[in-house]
């Protein structure tokens, strides 16, 4: 019984992973409730981060007034105005300041010993506070990369489609909607109903941009 639901699972994700293409043209009358959201974001936040400080933070436009302003900040993408929803994707350089909170929950759920958390929590704090504002910046923006991929795949498994965008103003983000200096942009995602389908893309063959055990390399 287990190998059937493990095997259902797979084939599931499987299906998920290539259906997902970058949608460009949305349904302007489809909605997506806040609970729906919510819950995309809750499974996108269940990615891996260092040493789980899971320093990704969620500015969400999800009210139509809102994403008129965010339009031009975006270079007049349509899918700005046409999706459900368009949620910025921040990393929080500070947020291992934060890693007091994460393991405290640890412990209340019984899934990390009160001591070593606390000693994890101090040493965390102290060695991500050691760090350049830079090495700070480029940990945020791996993780951020990593909470992307998952919302835009939670998003799929819903039915729903996304496009992550990289063309927008930073400064401008940051300028209108008063984003505080901890957090850097580093991608927009829209999320709805596509319109008409996301053009298929092709992939270089796995051979290609595989090495085995360090062969291969310098060809």
């Amino acid at each position: 019984m287990n190998e059937t639901l493990t095997l259902t699972r797979v084939t599931a994700y499987a299906d998920v992973v290539r259906e997902r293409h970058s949608v460009r043209q949305y349904d302007p009358n489809w909605t997506i409730s806040e609970s729906e959201l919510k819950e995309i974001l809750a499974e996108a936040s269940l990615a891996p981060s260092s040493s789980n400080t899971q320093s990704w933070r969620f500015l969400v436009f999800h009210d139509k007034e809102l994403r008129k302003k965010l339009h031009p900040i975006a270079n007049n993408q349509q899918q700005i105005l046409d999706s459900s929803a368009v949620v910025a994707v921040l990393g929080d350089v500070e947020g291992f300041r934060r890693m007091g909170q994460i393991n405290d929950i640890a412990v209340e759920k019984g899934i990390m010993p009160r001591e070593f958390a606390d000693q994890f929590t101090e040493r965390s704090i102290a060695m991500y506070g050691s760090l350049s504002r830079e090495k700070q910046t480029h940990i945020a923006l791996v993780d951020g990369g990593l909470v992307s991929m998952q919302l835009m795949l939670a998003a799929k498994s819903r039915g729903y489609d996304t496009v992550p965008m990289g063309g927008f103003n930073a400064e401008r983000l940051i300028e209108e909607f008063g984003i505080p200096n901890n957090l850097v942009p580093i991608m927009l995602i829209a999320v709805g109903r596509a319109a008409s389908p996301g053009r298929p893309t092709a992939r270089l063959p796995i051979d290609e941009i595989t090495y085995w055990n360090g062969q291969g390399l310098n060809k």
